[in-house]
């Protein structure tokens, strides 16, 4: 059986348009572009990028470790999560704590991720529904389109074949993981 989409998912000019409706200077424009990238170009779950702490991410090694795997950042997606770590350090907030935050170092809700999106993307002018779930698929999707294996794909979002078959299917390490996200086009 066929499986058939209802709707298409999150294109990737909608979601830079929605990365990009967000100021590059505020503090809350840097955190919320730096939510987009966790949701688009990580492909993360939208609980796991507001639970993603600070010490969680590695910059240098293009890793995120989430409490059951690990995730590659993107060149894209890394040059948002900088911009974000500089302006924590100029408001004093710690190495402690939810990496996506207030500006007092709080963690964020999802009902704001919720009622945050439709707003960016009203403001970027993007008529189809935007959500995090949205964003999370359109990375998926992005992968598959550039080639990238589907062990790649589902190690990187965390899913895993269902069926008694999937345990034979071949999976891909954390290094694998990595130099393809690295080695992912910029859109736009």
């Amino acid at each position: 059986m066929a499986i058939s989409i209802e709707s298409s998912p999150i294109s990737a000019e909608d979601a830079r348009a929605l990365l990009n409706a967000s100021s590059g200077r505020t503090s809350t424009g840097l955190r919320n572009r730096a939510l987009v990238a966790l949701l688009w170009r990580v492909g993360l779950r939208p609980g796991e990028a507001l639970a993603v702490g600070v010490a969680d991410i590695d910059g240098v090694e293009g890793v995120i470790t989430l409490p059951s795997r690990q995730a590659g950042i993107d060149r894209l997606a890394a040059r948002v999560i900088v911009a974000w770590t500089h302006r924590r350090a100029e408001l004093g907030l710690d190495g402690r704590g939810p990496f996506i935050s207030t500006l007092a170092g709080k963690p964020l809700s999802q009902a704001y991720v919720r009622e945050l999106l439709p707003r960016l993307a009203e403001r970027a002018e993007i008529d189809v529904r935007i959500h995090a779930m949205g964003l999370r698929y359109a990375c998926a999707v992005e992968m598959g389109r550039e080639g990238l294996p589907a062990e790649v794909i589902q190690a990187q979002v965390g899913v895993h074949p269902q069926s008694a078959i999937g345990r034979y299917l071949p999976t891909a390490d954390i290094a694998e993981m990595v130099r393809a996200m690295q080695a992912r086009p910029i859109p736009g």
